[in-house]
């Protein structure tokens, strides 16, 4: 692991980085770098944020977010972390496009699961100021008319899925349906009916040698998921705004690696993000039949020859293809725990502050399902320009045409 991914923001999250599992193949868990880093500072943060309060940054689309809360219970498997559980459970966050001035504000976590999950983390961070943080996410408002594209959205090893809360809203704004899984017994700071806020049983017990099926068990996750979201009978009451031609899936860290597990297996996943994540399989399946691929990491971390799993799975993607990275950027660079951090003061004076990675994860995964579900022609993807010197296409793939919208 690189000093850069050790900066400000993974001495804060100081628990949380253990979660990031980008260089298990090269360098073994990261149980141990995290015992190893200093202990997470209190902190204080300017007078202002501790004033106001922690806020997401305001969404760039023009649709206002919606959200519901979903559970699913896959009967055909006992979950493969606590078996004498039962059945497999998720939690499914669904944010839709809505119209404006209607519902109401929505939390960004309860307080009890922001204490759960500050206490797994150890993290000295007030329960109430991280559930506390402003959204622009509304329950109960009233659904936007038309179909919309399915991205599916899973969150690093221990860490929520309320963690990509504002990659979720930026995604919804720009005319997307976002699924954000929650997956049991996988980080703290869940609730699940009938049973409240799920432990982290699954913590210290992902390493080189269980990663793969962790992995593979994400992509069980979802394909259950898209399965009871795209089926006739679907469970969500507003599963008509989905175009089931159309879906994407993004991931960080393990759900970066579960996203390439899942469209190995799922054809009806038609484009795909890794955020910071290593790849699991080097199989004929992962060349993943032609259908567009994404790899965006910290420089440091995933630059060419970093992560023999990134290398591998470069050349065998056979479609469209972008690897980016962005220089400053640590594992948590690309999860609202970034951006908050940065708000309480935390933001390494040397690397990418929270708030401008917020802003390219954003922009880079939006430009993406734009480009792939939408058929829009991103220039970004191209080129990042001037307007985003952060970034850096390691390698251009040969031009092939991206799948019909």
């Amino acid at each position: 692991m690189s000093v850069r991914s050790r900066g400000a923001v993974s001495i804060l999250l100081a628990g949380a980085v253990a979660a990031g599992v980008t260089t298990l193949s090269a360098c073994g868990s990261q149980d141990a770098a995290a015992a190893a880093a200093p202990a997470a500072p209190s902190p204080a943060g300017p007078a202002k944020s501790r004033a106001h309060g922690l806020a997401l940054e305001e969404p760039t689309g023009p649709y206002t977010v919606g959200r519901d809360s979903l559970h699913l219970v896959d009967k055909t498997r006992r979950d493969p972390w606590v078996p004498e559980a039962g059945h497999r459970e998720l939690m499914v966050s669904m944010y839709y496009p809505a119209h404006r001035a209607t519902g109401r504000t929505a939390p960004y976590m309860s307080t009890k699961g922001a204490q759960a999950f500050l206490k797994q983390m150890e993290l000295d961070v007030p329960a109430k100021t991280l559930a506390g943080t402003k959204t622009h996410t509304r329950t109960g408002a009233r659904p936007a008319t038309g179909k919309f594209p399915l991205v599916v959205l899973s969150p690093g090893f221990k860490t929520p899925g309320a963690t990509l809360t504002g990659l979720a809203e930026d995604l919804t704004s720009r005319g997307n349906v976002v699924a954000v899984v929650d997956h049991a017994y996988e980080a703290a700071g869940v609730s699940f009916p009938g049973k409240g806020i799920l432990p982290c049983a699954a913590c210290g017990k992902v390493g080189p040698t269980t990663f793969q099926p962790a992995a593979e068990g994400r992509a069980e996750d979802v394909t259950f998921t898209l399965d009871q979201l795209l089926s006739g009978t679907s469970p969500w009451k507003r599963a008509g705004m989905v175009d089931k031609n159309k879906v994407g899936m993004a991931g960080h860290s393990l759900g970066g690696a579960g996203t390439a597990a899942t469209m190995e297996k799922d054809s009806r996943v038609r484009a795909g993000v890794n955020m910071d994540g290593p790849f699991i399989n080097s199989g004929k399946s992962s060349g993943l039949s032609g259908r567009p691929f994404m790899m965006l990491g910290a420089e440091a971390d995933h630059s060419p020859g970093d992560d023999t799993t990134w290398d591998t799975a470069w050349k065998q993607l056979e479609g469209w293809k972008r690897w980016a990275t962005l220089t400053g950027a640590e594992h948590m660079s690309f999860t609202d725990l970034a951006p908050l951090a940065g708000q309480l003061g935390a933001d390494d004076p040397e690397g990418l502050p929270g708030k401008r990675a917020a802003e390219i994860t954003r922009d880079y995964v939006g430009a993406f399902f734009d480009q792939q579900l939408h058929g829009k022609h991103e220039p970004l993807l191209d080129h990042p320009g001037k307007t985003h010197p952060e970034v850096t296409l390691q390698h251009r793939a040969p031009e092939t045409p991206s799948p019909r919208p």
